[in-house]
């Protein structure tokens, strides 16, 4: 299982759960979760019955898996969306899975020395091993 937000250390992540799933014969499980902005009154903007944040997701999980994979991930992949709080989200679809493999993000030279809020979360809460990928630039 690999949570996925577009981000270059989610793209890292998904790379590296592909090729633990290719070594361990296990079919790749991509989650993307999304939700509401919370921002008080965005949902009575006007335009907002317009999005569907639904589709959007899913359009955005499939083209990171097209750039990611190029068409083939080289093992049986399932790729969902799901609404909800990334943290919860991911805790709640661990208890199905063998690993569940994570990205993290630093935002500045302090931030990079500590694991972002989702991924500490999963660390602590998940229901399987959890592996958290950093991304490093080249």
């Amino acid at each position: 299982m690999v949570g996925v937000d577009g981000s270059d250390s989610s793209a890292d992540a998904l790379r590296w759960a592909a090729g633990q799933a290719r070594l361990t014969g296990a079919d790749l499980h991509a989650v993307y979760v999304w939700d509401f902005p919370s921002a008080y009154g965005w949902a009575w903007s006007p335009g907002f019955t317009a999005v569907d944040l639904a589709a959007e997701s899913r359009k955005s999980l499939d083209a990171m898996l097209a750039e990611v994979f190029d068409g083939d991930a080289g093992v049986p992949l399932v790729a969902r969306a799901e609404r909800g709080h990334a943290a919860d989200v991911l805790v709640k679809v661990s208890r199905d899975a063998d690993l569940l493999v994570v990205g993290s993000r630093g935002r500045g030279a302090f931030a990079d020395m500590l694991l972002g809020s989702v991924s500490l979360h999963c660390a602590q809460h998940a229901g399987c091993p959890v592996v958290i990928i950093r991304h490093h630039d080249q």
